[in-house]
C-alpha cells in the first residue's frame, strides 16, 4: 500500500454532498481540532455513542483522543465531516480507518451527528471511505457494528457490503466489501492522484 505526504493534509480533502445539496467537507483531523472532537463525541445521543464504541463511554479518554488527532500512528487514519455554521466549521461526522497491509484490507468505524443522521451523510461518507481505500491500494473495506444497530446495518447493506458473524465477538456482525476499482475510475479528485502516483510507484 502507498505512503500518503503528510506534509500537505489538505489534498487528501474531498467535498460530498448531503441530500439537501448541502456542501460537506472530510478531511484529516489535525491535533488542533481535539477540543471540537471531544466535544463531537460528548454531544453525541448515548446510544450513538454506544454503537460508535461498542459499549458505554461518556467521552474519549485523553490517550486515545491524542492517538485519533495525530494520523498515521499504527497505521490508523481520523477524517472529520465537517459543514460551515455562521462562519465556522463545524463536525457533524466522523470516521476511522485502520490500514491492515498484511492483508490488504482496511477496517473502519464511523459515526454522524444525530441532529445530521437521515440527510444522506452517512452514506457519502461511506462512499468516500472506499475512494480512501481503493487508492491505497486496499483490495477490501470492513467494519465491525452490533447486532442492535440497525441503522448502520442497513447502511451497509445498502452499500453494498456483505455480512458474516464477528470471528471474536457473537454480539458484533461484521460487514465487508471487495475493492476493485481502477485509478481513473475512483471518484474522488484528490485520491485518484494518490492512486496514480501508487500506481507509478508499483512501475
Amino acid at each position: 500500500m502507498t505512503s500518503l505526504r503528510f506534509d500537505d493534509l489538505a489534498q487528501y480533502s474531498d467535498t460530498l454532498r448531503a441530500r439537501s445539496g448541502e456542501a460537506v467537507t472530510v478531511r484529516f483531523v489535525e491535533p488542533r481540532d481535539a477540543e471540537e472532537l471531544q466535544n463531537y463525541y460528548r454531544s453525541l445521543s448515548v446510544g450513538s455513542r454506544y454503537n460508535r464504541f461498542h459499549g458505554a463511554m461518556s467521552e474519549l479518554p485523553t490517550s486515545v483522543l491524542d492517538h485519533f488527532t495525530h494520523i498515521g500512528r499504527g497505521d490508523s487514519f481520523t477524517v472529520v465531516a465537517t459543514i460551515e455554521v455562521d462562519g465556522f466549521e463545524t463536525i457533524i461526522g466522523e470516521a476511522r480507518y485502520v490500514v491492515h497491509a498484511e492483508t490488504g484490507s482496511i477496517e473502519f468505524g464511523a459515526s454522524i451527528d444525530d441532529r445530521w443522521q437521515g440527510h444522506g451523510i452517512g452514506a457519502a461518507l461511506m462512499k468516500n471511505l472506499e475512494c480512501r481505500a481503493t487508492s491505497l491500494g486496499a483490495t477490501s473495506l470492513f467494519g465491525d457494528t452490533l447486532r442492535s444497530n440497525s441503522a448502520m446495518i442497513g447502511l451497509a447493506r445498502k452499500s453494498g457490503f456483505a455480512f458474516r458473524n464477528h470471528p471474536d465477538d457473537w454480539k458484533l456482525v461484521r460487514f465487508e466489501k471487495e475493492l476493485n476499482v481502477a485509478p481513473k475510475e475512483i471518484p474522488c479528485a484528490s485520491w485518484r492522484l494518490a492512486a496514480e502516483a501508487r500506481q507509478l510507484a508499483v512501475a
